[in-house]
C-alpha cells in the first residue's frame, strides 16, 4: 500500500517517528496470522497502515503466512547490504523486516508487524512509538491447534506449551487479544486497535519518550 502522509518534525531522542509500529507477538497456535489477515480484510485500504511482509528462511506454503522466502546465504547477504530494519533468529530460522519500514514510519504511517516477543525491546530502541499486541489462547486450545497442525512431535508441542505458560508473554504495555472464540471476534478487536493507533498518530496523542 502506498500512503502519502505530510511530513512532521523529527521524533525525540533520534528514534524513528512520528508514525508507529504495532508489534504482534504470541505463542504458536494462537492464530496470529489468521487474526492479522482477517483484521486486514476489515480495514479501509486508504488507511495509513501497512502490514509488513517478512523475509524468512522458510519455504512458503499454504498453511503459513504469506512471506518472502530466501535461503540462509541470501538472507545474510541481504543483511550485509542493509536490507533489514530489524532481524532476528528463532527456532532455527532467520527473520527480517524490510528497511522500507523505516521510511514508512518516518512518514507518519502505522506499520503492523508479526514479531517474536524478544524483538520488542529492539523495536523500542529504533522507533518512537511501539504498540505491542499479544495474540494468545488458552493452553487446551493452543495444544489442540498445534497437534492438528502436525508440524511437530507431541514432545515438541509440550515444550512449546511449557514455554508459553512459563513466560506468559509478559510484555510491558501490551494489548492482549484472546483468540479462543470466533476468529471474527478477535479480528474485530485487532482492527479496532489498528484504527485507534492510526487516529492517535494523526492526532499526535502519543506521549513523548
Amino acid at each position: 500500500m502506498s500512503v502519502i502522509v505530510a511530513e512532521r518534525s523529527p521524533s525525540p531522542a533520534g528514534l524513528i517517528g512520528p508514525g508507529a509500529v504495532i508489534a504482534v507477538a504470541g505463542p504458536s497456535g494462537a492464530g496470529k496470522d489468521s487474526v492479522m489477515k482477517a483484521a486486514r480484510e476489515r480495514l479501509d485500504p486508504a488507511l495509513p497502515a501497512s502490514f509488513i511482509r517478512r523475509i524468512i528462511t522458510r519455504p512458503a506454503d499454504g498453511d503459513a503466512e504469506d512471506h518472502d522466502s530466501v535461503d540462509a546465504e541470501t538472507f545474510r547477504r541481504m543483511s550485509a547490504d542493509g536490507a533489514f530494519a530489524i532481524q532476528w533468529e528463532a527456532h532455527g530460522l532467520l527473520y527480517g523486516l524490510p528497511a522500507s519500514m523505516d521510511k514508512f514510519v518516518a512518514s507518519g504511517g502505522v506499520a503492523v508487524a508479526n514479531v517474536s516477543r524478544g524483538v520488542i525491546p529492539q523495536l523500542r530502541r529504533r522507533y518512537a512509538h511501539v504498540v505491542p499486541v499479544v495474540v494468545t489462547a488458552s493452553v487446551p486450545v493452543l495444544a489442540e491447534r498445534l497437534m492438528r497442525r502436525g508440524r511437530e512431535s507431541a514432545e515438541a508441542v509440550g515444550a512449546r506449551l511449557r514455554r508459553a505458560v512459563a513466560q506468559d508473554l509478559q510484555i510491558a504495555g501490551a494489548e492482549t487479544i484472546v483468540n479462543d472464540g470466533s476468529l471474527e471476534d478477535a479480528a474485530e478487536q485487532f482492527a479496532a486497535l489498528i484504527l485507534r493507533v492510526c487516529e492517535d498518530v494523526r492526532a499526535e496523542r502519543f506521549a513523548i519518550p
